[in-house]
């Protein structure tokens, strides 16, 4: 399994009318160190699929997001935790990429790198274009109410996004998905 990861509102706090322009802004949302951690002792690959319009946009550039990332790593790695890739695309709304979500072109970079199929990976995030992109990947779909995702949810999932599975944040969704993939190795095999 590969599971993917928006990051602002799944892994840190976001600004929902700003960015995370620095290390000092980067704050992390309880639990995710050892969320993460979880995945990791499954064995499951983890990477980290993120729209970063800042950059574009020459709010920040590429080597300050690198250090936001190495912040977040860190953190991370306090819990026994690591992301084992991470995706981004740095381009600004009014000048969109396949690669910006809700284009697919992230995840399926993602799933390519790791040598998973669409039916092998999970996508979590919390706003509607990580559902849509999603979706156009083919992949399995949770919205995380942290973040924008208690407001995402609240104005309704799009029919064509369904079905996606809601939790309260990712400690929540990790636990959800370790509980079914558990329940269903546990299975004894049909005669």
């Amino acid at each position: 399994m590969l599971i993917l990861l928006d990051r602002d509102g799944v892994l840190n706090r976001d600004y929902p009318d700003d960015y995370v322009k620095s290390p000092a802004e980067l704050i992390m949302l309880p639990g995710v160190g050892a969320a993460v951690a979880k995945l990791n002792a499954r064995g499951w690959p983890v990477a980290l699929c993120t729209n970063q319009a800042c950059v574009g946009k020459g709010i920040i550039d590429a080597a300050m997001l690198g250090r936001i990332h190495d912040d977040m790593r860190a953190h991370l790695a306090r819990d026994g935790a690591k992301i084992d890739a991470i995706f981004f695309a740095p381009d600004p709304p009014w000048a969109q990429t396949d690669r910006r979500k809700p284009g697919p072109g992230m995840l399926r970079e993602a799933m390519a790198q790791f040598r998973k199929t669409p039916a092998e990976t999970v996508f979590i995030g919390d706003s509607v274009t990580d559902l849509q992109a999603a979706a156009a990947a083919g992949c399995r779909r949770i919205l995380v109410r942290s973040g924008k995702g208690a407001a995402t949810q609240a104005k309704g999932l799009p029919a064509d996004l369904l079905p996606v599975t809601v939790t309260e944040h990712l400690p929540d969704a990790v636990d959800r998905l370790l509980a079914e993939t558990s329940q269903s190795t546990d299975q004894p095999p049909e005669s």
